[in-house]
C-alpha cells in the first residue's frame, strides 16, 4: 500500500511520453481506449493489447486525502489499508490470499484527488478480482481492533518515510508552505496527532459517503476489448447501488501576493538542496495550451543531461551536482511548477540559487528555441516504445486523468494536441507561470550557515 507523491510522479512522466504518439485513423487513438457508463453511474474503460494473456484491471474512487476535513487528515489512506480487512463473503484478509493464488499481484494507493487499488492476473481471471472488488466497494467489515492495529501500521510508516527522513520532512513543510489553506497543503499519509485521533466511526463515514459505484472509475488494460469487458461489468459492478454525493468543495488558496521562504537546519541532511515551486494551472483547470507547454517546458529544462539546467548548472558553471525542473500537472485543483537543486560540494546554496535565477531570467528573456522544442519531442516519441510494454502503467496513466475529470476522449488526442505546441506556447506559458508572486524557495541545510545569527 502506498502514497503517490506529486513530484514527478511515475504515471506523469508515462503520460507525458505518451504524448507524442501520433493518433492513427482508424485505430481508435492513443491505445485504442473505449469506455462506457453504467447505469449506476460508474465509468468504465477498456484499454487493448493483445501482447499477452494479462490484464491490469483498476478501480478508482474519486476520493483522496484532499477530500479529508481539517483535523482528519489520513483518514482517506488508513481506509486504503483497512479495505484489505475483508467482507462477509472474503473474511480475515483472504483478499490478498485469493489473489496470490490465483497467481495475481495487488496492491493499492493513495493520493491528493484519487485512491485506487488494482490486480494485475492471467486474463481468465479477471472476473474473479472484478467479483473480489466489487465486494469491498460496500461490503467492507473492520472492526476496533482492525482500526487499531492499522493505525500502528500507519503511524510505524510515517516515522519511517516522513519522521526519519529530513527530505521528507522539508518536503512536508515546504508544501504547507505551498498551500496555507488548501489541502494539497497537507501530507496525504496524515498528521501525527489527526491519525492517532481517528475513530471508527470517522473511517466508516468517509467509506460510505464516497466509496460508490458513481464515484468510481473502472480501468482495465490488456488482454481485454471493451464488448469482453461490458457483460462482466454490467453483470459484476451494475448491481451496486449509487450514493447521493456530497460536492467536492475544497477550501480555496488565498491569492498570493509576494514571494515566501523556508529554511530548514536538519544534522541528518547529507547535502544542502534548494527547491523553488510557482503555482501552475493543471490539465484539469487550464487553459489546455498553458498546460500542454508546461509539460514541454520542463522537458526542456529537465528532460536529460542535455537539458537546459544540467548543462547550465552541472557542465557550465559546476556549481550543482543535479539540477531540474518538474510540473504537476494532473491535479483536480491548480498545482505547481517546480525546480531543484543540489550545490556541488564547497558551493554555497546562495550561489547556486543564483546561478539557477540566471538561467530562469534567461529563459524568460530569450525563451526556449524550435530546435530544443523539437528535440523534446522527439525524446518522447522514442521513450513511448517502452512504454507500451506495461499495462499497468497504462491504466495508471488513463486512471489518474480520468479521476480528475479528463475524459477517454481527451486522453486519446494527446498525441494531436501536443504534437501542435508551438514554440510561441511554451514561452507564454513560463512567462505567465513564473511570476515572483507565487514563488515559494525552500532551502534544506545540514548545519547553520557560518554567518547566522
Amino acid at each position: 500500500m502506498t502514497i503517490l507523491r506529486p513530484v514527478r510522479p511515475m504515471l506523469v512522466l508515462v503520460g507525458v511520453v505518451l504524448l507524442l504518439q501520433p493518433a492513427r485513423a482508424g485505430d481508435g487513438g492513443l491505445f485504442g481506449a473505449e469506455s462506457f457508463t453504467l447505469p449506476n453511474g460508474m465509468a468504465a474503460v477498456a484499454i487493448p493489447d493483445r501482447r499477452a494473456p494479462i490484464v491490469t484491471h483498476m478501480v478508482w474512487y474519486r476520493a483522496g486525502s484532499a477530500d479529508e476535513e481539517p483535523g482528519g487528515t489520513g483518514v482517506a489512506h488508513l481506509l486504503e489499508h483497512l479495505m484489505f480487512k475483508g467482507t462477509a463473503k472474503t473474511p480475515g484478509g483472504q483478499f490478498s490470499y485469493i489473489v496470490a493464488r490465483n497467481g495475481g499481484v495487488e496492491n493499492a494507493f493513495t493520493g491528493y484527488d484519487y485512491t485506487g487499488y488494482f490486480q494485475t492476473v492471467a486474463r481468465d481471471r479477471l472476473e474473479l478480482v472484478m467479483e473480489l472488488e466489487a465486494d469491498r466497494m460496500t461490503g467492507l467489515l473492520v472492526t476496533d481492533e482492525d482500526v487499531e492495529t492499522e493505525r500502528r501500521v500507519v503511524l510505524e510508516e510515517r516515522r519511517m518515510r516522513v519522521d526519519n527522513d529530513p527530505g521528507a520532512l522539508f518536503s512536508e513543510e515546504f508544501r504547507a508552505a505551498r498551500f496555507l489553506v488548501h489541502p494539497y497543503g497537507w501530507p496525504v499519509i496524515g498528521r501525527q496527532r489527526d491519525i492517532e485521533n481517528l475513530t471508527r466511526e470517522d473511517i466508516l463515514a468517509f467509506y460510505r459517503e464516497r466509496y460508490a459505484p458513481n464515484n468510481a472509475i473502472l480501468v482495465v488494460a490488456g488482454d481485454v476489448t471493451v464488448d469482453e469487458l461490458r457483460p462482466l461489468a454490467e453483470r459484476i459492478y451494475e448491481t451496486i447501488p449509487p450514493v447521493e454525493l456530497a460536492p467536492r468543495e475544497r477550501a480555496r488558496e488565498p491569492r498570493q501576493q509576494a514571494p515566501r521562504r523556508l529554511v530548514r537546519v536538519d544534522p541528518r541532511a547529507a547535502r544542502p538542496s534548494l527547491r523553488m515551486t510557482y503555482l501552475a494551472p493543471t490539465h484539469a483547470t487550464g487553459p489546455a495550451e498553458t498546460a500542454y507547454g508546461l509539460e514541454i517546458l520542463a522537458e526542456v529544462l529537465s528532460g536529460s543531461t542535455t537539458s537546459r539546467l544540467y548543462r547550465g548548472l552541472v557542465v557550465d558553471r559546476g556549481v550543482a551536482v543535479s539540477a531540474g525542473a518538474w510540473y504537476g500537472g494532473d491535479g483536480l485543483d491548480a498545482s505547481r511548477f517546480g525546480f531543484w537543486v543540489a550545490p556541488a560540494d564547497g558551493v554555497a546554496v546562495e550561489e547556486a540559487e543564483a546561478a539557477l535565477r540566471a538561467e530562469i531570467a534567461e529563459l524568460l528573456e530569450r525563451g526556449v528555441t524550435e530546435d530544443e522544442v523539437a528535440r523534446v519531442k522527439r525524446r518522447m516519441a522514442d521513450d513511448l516504445v517502452y512504454a507500451r510494454d506495461n499495462v499497468a502503467s497504462i491504466a495508471r496513466w488513463y486512471g489518474a486523468w480520468l479521476a480528475v475529470g479528463l475524459t477517454v476522449e481527451e486522453i486519446e488526442g494527446w498525441a494531436a494536441a501536443v504534437d501542435g505546441v508551438t514554440v510561441a506556447q511554451v514561452n507564454a506559458a513560463a512567462r505567465q507561470v513564473l511570476a515572483p508572486e507565487t514563488e515559494v524557495v525552500g532551502v534544506l541545510l545540514p548545519e547553520e550557515p557560518a554567518d547566522a545569527p
